[in-house]
């Protein structure tokens, strides 16, 4: 496989440049003194700011894009082996590196990879460590999967000493990673057009896991089902956190204020180590935080930043973010598309002050929806009402076999209050016209259904 080295910049070719992961990696190629040129199917704010800083785009992806002179291709997942780009890498016999190999080489340059994996929680907790990093002298290189303001977007280019990222699992893409401190927060099952089973999910974190060196460190929440299952063959030095005795680390004395925020002290082993403090609610965040804290504390980070760090991270977006007023009904938008993540919003909701919560579903992808139909109904029932739109395929094709108004039927006959409209003015028409003075209005999904809540806040 190529070998990427900082200390000897090539020519590097992005096919598909403009997405937020490969945009991200051309950027920091980009401040390490790299020639980069890309293609993508349209021009945009990030293709536009990867310009501003050097690199060299076409919106039209052809073979005529690729150069001699080009040392390494990147492509990402969504390019096919008909692209006319790909193929003329594979006649010149340029090397290639997909976006997950490409990831994985640049840790080699860093003294200390972080990997942040999970079925849920990896933004939050990503970003969570990144506010602490930033209260040090460290100058840590940062990848996160989400749209963070301490970082102004989604990249913090730093020096060599820590870079920051998330990892995953789909496509067991985190596998072509060289970690050298792993968190895994949960194993769910998720992604099902890929895994066969939770034991194939399993044995994917296992391979995660045992990618760490002898002297690597393995943080992992201790309640995971058969978490021996993925520590197993692990050489690595191993920390547990989570909600059970039988951990490392735990949170005890859980409080919230009247926001909603949580606060706890942290427990290693019998001894409370820190009382923390907040800005964000729910009890899933509480633990995303102690995951965080661990990694700092074995960076040799202060309790001072440790503490100040978290106080500061108030959210990332699209996560319990609040957008506006709808009138005297709050807006929240959230990016929930598994059960899990559904149950762990609306928990933070009973907390936030509001009479009625109405929650705005777009499921994500048919296989998530098949396979969690009866979980998705039963999360989506802790609100007081529910509005479904239809399913955002992203990257399938509907085959007819499930569609949203199958949740609809299952809440219906659990007697939640529960509705579908094919289209989003129907929603918002639907809504301006049922929501009521001091209501939380919830967005929820993976898709577009973001757009819902901007629009009754524009209107």
């Amino acid at each position: 496989m190529y070998k990427m080295d900082f200390n000897q910049p090539c020519h590097i070719h992005f096919i598909g440049i403009g997405g937020i992961s490969m945009s991200g990696l051309a950027e920091i190629l980009l401040e390490e003194g790299f020639v980069v040129s890309g293609s993508d199917n349209q021009e945009s704010d990030i293709v536009t700011s990867l310009r501003n800083n050097g690199a060299i785009i076409t919106t039209q992806q052809k073979a005529a894009n690729i150069t001699d002179d080009i040392d390494v291709c990147c492509y990402t997942a969504a390019i096919h082996e008909d692209n006319e780009e790909y193929q003329a890498v594979v006649q010149k016999g340029i090397p290639m590196l997909s976006r997950a190999q490409l990831l994985g080489q640049m840790m080699h340059n860093y003294e200390r990879a972080i990997c942040i994996a999970g079925t849920h929680g990896k933004t939050t907790t990503t970003s969570m460590l990144s506010h602490i990093l930033l209260k040090t002298e460290l100058d840590p290189t940062i990848s996160v999967g989400g749209m963070l303001d301490a970082i102004g977007g989604n990249i913090r280019v730093g020096g060599p000493e820590v870079f920051l990222t998330e990892a995953c699992e789909y496509t067991n893409s985190f596998l072509s990673f060289f970690p050298t401190i792993s968190a895994i927060l949960n194993v769910e099952e998720d992604h099902m057009d890929f895994f066969k089973d939770i034991d194939d999910i399993r044995s994917s974190f296992q391979a995660f896991a045992k990618l760490l060196p002898d002297n690597g460190l393995l943080v992992i929440n201790g309640d995971i089902d058969k978490v021996s299952s993925i520590t197993k063959g692990s050489s690595c030095r191993i920390i547990t956190f989570g909600a059970g005795d039988r951990n490392d680390y735990t949170a005890a004395n859980i409080e919230y204020n009247e926001l909603g925020y949580c606060s706890y002290d942290l427990y290693h082993k019998d001894d409370c180590i820190l009382h923390i403090d907040l800005s964000v609610g729910g009890e899933h965040n509480i633990y995303n935080s102690i995951a965080a804290v661990i990694i700092a504390r074995e960076l040799g980070i202060s309790d001072d930043a440790i503490l100040s760090g978290l106080l500061s991270f108030t959210g990332t977006k699209r996560r319990f973010e609040y957008k506006g007023k709808m009138g005297e009904v709050t807006v929240i938008d959230d990016y929930a598309h598994h059960p899990t993540e559904i149950r762990a919003t609306l928990d933070t909701a009973t907390r936030y002050p509001h009479n009625d919560t109405w929650v705005v579903f777009q499921p994500h992808t048919f296989s998530r929806t098949k396979a969690f139909l009866q979980e998705f109904a039963d999360a989506l029932s802790l609100a007081d009402h529910v509005v479904l739109a239809d399913i955002y395929a992203a990257r399938e094709v509907d085959t007819g076999e499930v569609s949203s108004k199958d949740i609809l039927t299952l809440l219906q006959k659990a007697q939640v209050d529960a509705y579908y409209f094919p289209t989003f003015k129907e929603i918002e028409n639907f809504l301006l016209k049922k929501c009521k003075k001091n209501d939380l209005l919830i967005t929820m999904g993976a898709g577009n259904v973001i757009l819902i809540g901007e629009s009754l806040i524009n209107d």
